[in-house]
């Protein structure tokens, strides 16, 4: 049972941290973020092993894991709040070509991963010519192009 509610500690202590760390992490993963990922893993193993390396302990810590992202994932269903508790909401970065200044300083992003999205997705060269461009709650930027008049 100790495990178990290891498991659990560790599952719901990493999904605040990575909720916390925001939505960049998970969109534009850098040399340095790889390494963090690495060592989050091994710690986060040992922490939920303890001392008990064996298969028992291993296969039951990975079902209470998938057990609770499964259950996570009802909750969202059934709580549209809880959901966005949980994962989120679309942030918009840009609206009628102007930046949101403080929407891109809470996000961690500045004007060139903006820019990096709209020449990627839709060949814009200028912030001018973006409509909207969002943060998905997935951590990708999605970008809505101004009609061409």
């Amino acid at each position: 049972m100790d495990a178990v509610i290891r498991g659990f500690a560790i599952y719901f202590t990493l999904l605040v941290i990575i909720r916390l760390s925001g939505r960049r992490t998970l969109a534009q993963m850098t040399p340095f973020d790889l390494v963090i990922v690495l060592v989050i893993s091994e710690t986060t193993q040992q922490a939920m092993l303890g001392e008990d390396f064996s298969i028992t302990n291993a296969i039951l810590l990975i079902l209470t894991l998938f057990t609770t992202d499964i259950a996570l994932s009802y909750v969202k269903r059934w709580s549209p709040k809880a959901a966005h508790v949980i994962d989120g909401v679309p942030t918009v970065l840009v609206t009628d070509g102007s930046y949101d200044e403080r929407a891109l300083r809470g996000c961690r992003l500045d004007h060139e991963d903006v820019m990096e999205a709209a020449r990627s997705q839709e060949g814009i060269q200028k912030v001018a010519d973006i409509k909207f461009a969002i943060l998905e709650v997935s951590g990708n930027i999605s970008i809505v192009p101004r009609e061409k008049t």
